[in-house]
Formats: C-alpha cells, sequence, structure tokens
C-alpha cells in the first residue's frame, strides 16, 4: 500500500509536471518566465486577473532590480555543463500553488479514507451515552401519636387475598409501619442511557436503572441484604420519528411527555405507550407546546378470576392524556410557563363482583382482576368480591378478599411557573400545581365503601375524601439547573393531596413516602460541588388530611452526578 508521504509527493509531482506542460506549449509573449507563468495560472483559474496584474507588476519591478544587480556585481564563472537555473518565483504565487495542491490531496485522501487513520466508523459517531449516579442517606420519623393499625392495601392485593371475617380469621391485615423510626438507610440511584440516530429522522434509546423491584415511581436501590449484588431493570426502551421542527412522534417506554410536577407523576415514572409531542416557537416572545398520548396502564388477565380456568375479554386499564401550553417571555427578566391538561384513567376503578364462593372450592371471583396493579397509599378502598355465606355456617363463612379503588378518575391538571432574574444575579422560580379530579363521585364512593374498613374513616366510621390536590414551590439561587462548581439554591413549598384527587400510584414516592391523603411542607438546597456534581439536602414533613393520625417526617442527604 502506497503511504500517506508518497500520495502526497506523487499528487505534488503531477500538480507541478501539468503546471510546466501548459507553460511548454503556451506562447511567450514575454521574455520573463515568471510574466509567463503568472498568466498561465489566469488561464488555469487558479488566479484572478486583478491579482495577476499586480503581480506582473512586481514582477517587471523586481526584474529591473535584477539586471540593474547584474551590472554592478563581477562576472561570475559560467555554470558547469548540467546545471539548471530556477528562475524566481514569488513568495505569493508559491502560496497559491501550495494550497491549491494541499486541497486537491485532502480531497482525495478523504474519499480513499486514508488521510485520518485513527478515525472510529461512522456508526460510532452516531451513538452516544448519558447517565447519573445518586447516593442518598434517607432516614424517616414516625408520630409517637400515629395510629399503628393503618392498613397496608398495596401488600394486601399482593400477597392476598385476607380474610376479613373476625369470625373466621384471627390474623390482623398487613400494616403499614407508623411508629417505628427508620434512620440512615444509604440508598443508591444508577441510570445509564444509550440513544442512536438510526436516520436524520429516526431515534432510538435505551436506559437500564437500579430498583429494589418493578415500582414505577422510584429507581432507588436500598443497599444492603449481605453485600448482594443489585436488581437491574429497563428503564427505558423507545423509537422516536421526527418528522419536523416542531413535531416529535414517540413509541415504547418513554420519558415523562407531559409538563407537569411531582404531585401528580414522580420524577423517576416512565410511560408505557405512545405520544406525539408538538413544539413551535411563534415569534421571539411566544411558543405553544402540546402533547397527546395513549398509554396501557395494565393489561387484565384473560382469565375472569385469579386462578380459573375460564377464559374472557380482557377488561384492560388504559391513560389517555392531552396537554396543551404556551411560553412566553414577558421582558428579559420575566418568563411564564403554563399548561392546561386532561387525563383520563379508563377502567382504573375497582368493580364488584357478581356472588361467588371461595369457601366452597370456586377458584376465585371474576372481578379479581378489577385491582389495580399497583398503590402506594392514600386512596379510598372497597372490597371487590361479593361473597355469599355458607348457609350451614354464616357468620363464620371465611372472606378472603381483594380491594379496589372506589372512585373514577379523569383528571383536570393546571400548571404555572414563573422565572424571574433578580439584582445580584439571583433567580427566582415560582410553581403552582392545581389538579381536580372529574371523575369524583362523592355518593356513589360513599355507596362502594359503607361499612368496609379503609383509612380515611372519621369517628363515625365513614369515609371521608375529596377530589383536589395542589402545591406551591419557590427556588431562589443563582442557578436553577445546577451545572457549574459553586451553583446553589434553595427550595421550599407545600402540599395539599386529598384521598381520590388523583391515583395514589404514581407521584413522588418522598412527601409522605407516596400516595394520597396527605399534606405537609418540604423544604432543602442544592450546592454544586463541581461541574455535574451536586449536594442536595432535603426535609419532608407530612400528616394525613383525613382518618387517623398518621404523620411522617422524611429526612434526606445526596450527593447527585451526572455524566
Amino acid at each position: 500500500m502506497i503511504s500517506n508521504v508518497n500520495r502526497l509527493s506523487w499528487a505534488i509531482g503531477l500538480v507541478v509536471l501539468s503546471l510546466a506542460g501548459h507553460a511548454a506549449a503556451a506562447p511567450a509573449p514575454s521574455e520573463n518566465a515568471t510574466i509567463n507563468l503568472i498568466r498561465l495560472l489566469v488561464q488555469q483559474g487558479v488566479l484572478k486577473q486583478d491579482q495577476a496584474d499586480g503581480l506582473i507588476a512586481q514582477a517587471e519591478r523586481e526584474a529591473v532590480q535584477a539586471r540593474q544587480a547584474a551590472t554592478a556585481v563581477v562576472a561570475t564563472p559560467a555554470g558547469a555543463p548540467g546545471d539548471v537555473r530556477v528562475q524566481y518565483v514569488p513568495n505569493i504565487v508559491r502560496e497559491q500553488i501550495r494550497d491549491q495542491v494541499k486541497a486537491e490531496v485532502m480531497a482525495t485522501a478523504k474519499q480513499e479514507n486514508w488521510a485520518q487513520p485513527n478515525t472510529f466508523p461512522d456508526w460510532v459517531s452516531r451513538i452516544s451515552f448519558d447517565g447519573d449516579i445518586r447516593l442518598r442517606d434517607e432516614s424517616r420519623y414516625y408520630s409517637g401519636t400515629n395510629s399503628n393499625e393503618i392498613v397496608d392495601f398495596a401488600r394486601l392485593n399482593d400477597r392476598g387475598p385476607y380474610d376479613v371475617n373476625p369470625n373466621s380469621s384471627s390474623s390482623l391485615p398487613p400494616l403499614l409501619n407508623t411508629r417505628e423510626d427508620r434512620e440512615n438507610l444509604f440508598r443508591l440511584r444508577a441510570r445509564l442511557g444509550m440513544k442512536a440516530v438510526i436516520a436524520p429522522q429516526w431515534t432510538a434509546g435505551i436506559r437500564i436503572g437500579t430498583g429494589s423491584d418493578n415500582n414505577p415511581v422510584s429507581t432507588t436501590q436500598t443497599l444492603g441484604g449481605g453485600f448482594g449484588k443489585k436488581d437491574i431493570w429497563l428503564d427505558q426502551g423507545y423509537l422516536t420519528w421526527k418528522p419536523s421542527d416542531d413535531l416529535t412522534l414517540t413509541g415504547g417506554r418513554i420519558a415523562n411527555p407531559f409538563y407537569s410536577t411531582d404531585l401528580l407523576y414522580s420524577g423517576d415514572l416512565n410511560f408505557d405507550g405512545v405520544a406525539a409531542i408538538f413544539n413551535r416557537k411563534l415569534n421571539q416572545d411566544w411558543g405553544l407546546f402540546g402533547t397527546v398520548g395513549a398509554f396501557p396502564v395494565e393489561y387484565t388477565n384473560d382469565t375472569s378470576t385469579s386462578n380459573g380456568s375460564d377464559k374472557e375479554e380482557s377488561d384492560n386499564k388504559w391513560l389517555y392524556g392531552a396537554q396543551l401550553g404556551a411560553n412566553w417571555a414577558i421582558n428579559d427578566s420575566n418568563r411564564v410557563k403554563g399548561a392546561l391538561a386532561y387525563y383520563r384513567f379508563d377502567d382504573i376503578e375497582g368493580q364488584r363482583s357478581s356472588p361467588c364462593e371461595p369457601w366452597a372450592g370456586d377458584p376465585g371471583c371474576d372481578s379479581d382482576g378489577s385491582r389495580v396493579a399497583f398503590m402506594q397509599k392514600g386512596n379510598t378502598v372497597f372490597l371487590l368480591r361479593d361473597i355469599t355465606p355458607n348457609p350451614l355456617n354464616p357468620s363464620t363463612t371465611p372472606q378472603p378478599q381483594y380491594v379496589g379503588l372506589a372512585s373514577e378518575f379523569n383528571l383536570l391538571d393546571l400548571n404555572l411557573q414563573w422565572d424571574t432574574d433578580l439584582p445580584q444575579d439571583l433567580k427566582l422560580r415560582s410553581q403552582a400545581n392545581y389538579v381536580h379530579n372529574l371523575g369524583y363521585d362523592e355518593g356513589e364512593m360513599r355507596k362502594r365503601s359503607e361499612g368496609q374498613f379503609a383509612n380515611n374513616l372519621d369517628e363515625n366510621g365513614e369515609v371521608e375524601s375529596g377530589a383536589n390536590a395542589w402545591m406551591l414551590q419557590f427556588t431562589l439561587g443563582n442557578s436553577l439547573e445546577l451545572k457549574r462548581q459553586g451553583d446553589w439554591n434553595l427550595f421550599a413549598g407545600y402540599k395539599y393531596i386529598q384521598p381520590d384527587a388523583l391515583p395514589d400510584g404514581f407521584n413522588d414516592s418522598s412527601f409522605h413516602l407516596g400516595g394520597t391523603n396527605a399534606k405537609g411542607y418540604f423544604l432543602g438546597g442544592n450546592y454544586g460541588l463541581a461541574s455535574n456534581v451536586f449536594a442536595t439536602g432535603r426535609w419532608l414533613s407530612s400528616e394525613a388530611v383525613y382518618g387517623a393520625p398518621y404523620d411522617i417526617d422524611v429526612l434526606q442527604l445526596e450527593i447527585n452526578t451526572r455524566f
């Protein structure tokens, strides 16, 4: 194979021979060879005529100077036979020839792929990686006045059914920890993502992450367990098509496509489904954005009972969402962002079964599949099974039960954010979020839950609930993004979430340790330790809105990194 040096020498030789050939063939209207060469370069398109005129004038002046100098110099010995005398070529001409040769050689080198021997294949340049690691020390503090009988309905559904008849069961239902503090839990979140540009308008991405289980609202892994290895989960996997600068279509397991806060959707929550995302800048001050999407929350089993052999049509649970928002730059120091969204959760509420007799050997009841796949806590629930009493022992008939959500959920979500630049290079962000459940029907929900055990009961044993949730938050500092060393901000806010304002399975898992039926404040701060490394301290204090006392304080100390 010809080396790069030989290729370059060969190319330069060809150019010089080409120029010499043209000079020999062209007529010589001048005795000055330099002038003839300049005229030849004009014919070849290397020089423009105005450049050539200047060079010719310079060559003629130099020729006159050379002749004058020659008359004053003592005659020199004649050259030996075979000597070659080379006419002087001006510096600017040499530079023009060098640049032309270099351009031609580099073009050939790139075409034949030998100019950059250490470069990687093309597909490598179309793949990028990103990720983050968070180390957290978390402590949870419970009030000594908390009730010690808060039912853990998520565990009841997961490990049930549970016999709710006290005459046939001596065991308690699964209960939440309400009084025993948990201090210095060392926790880790690690995520690694890859994005590949498949074609100019097509992108694919995959992200893996830690997690103690398939909990959708957190990828945080509590460390410990005898130094055992930790699980890795598929956190994202998607395909994106961007037919224009304003429109993006994406599907798979995708990041939250909506503009929202953790009052409704946890920051770690990803959506399974498809979404169309629109974002258009109207002018220097205004922009519009929006999202529509469809997301399967759960495909129910094609067996109507929990362990039966009968097959029937699935009663699938879906989330449909639509959002429209705007950005407004009021002036150089004030920017506003607002959005209104509607979310419809189809068939997420529980269904009362037809009469069934699990005590007589029935494999289950036909509404077992209507219980939700994942719960945190707070929503009003009711018993799903309509169990027929045993006529021989009606009072001691076992009542093995699952629970379902008592309310429907069709949400109206309003978000507003105001960013302000203050003196001394400070920035202030003010956020407000309001959620109202249009599907909430207090009369229907009370009818379903009457006479059943729930966590949001008043002193008379009646259900207390509501359809509203809201949050206010303020962030002040020299940066809101925390990318550089020395960046800092402080934040504080308040949340109020009635039991059935929103599904309890999808919001932030830190405030009140997740779910609804909670109110309280949170505050903290962030400080940049280095580029893309920052420390966070956060205190969250909450209590139950309705029902038995249940106060939880959470302290989180973190080191966050991004790469």
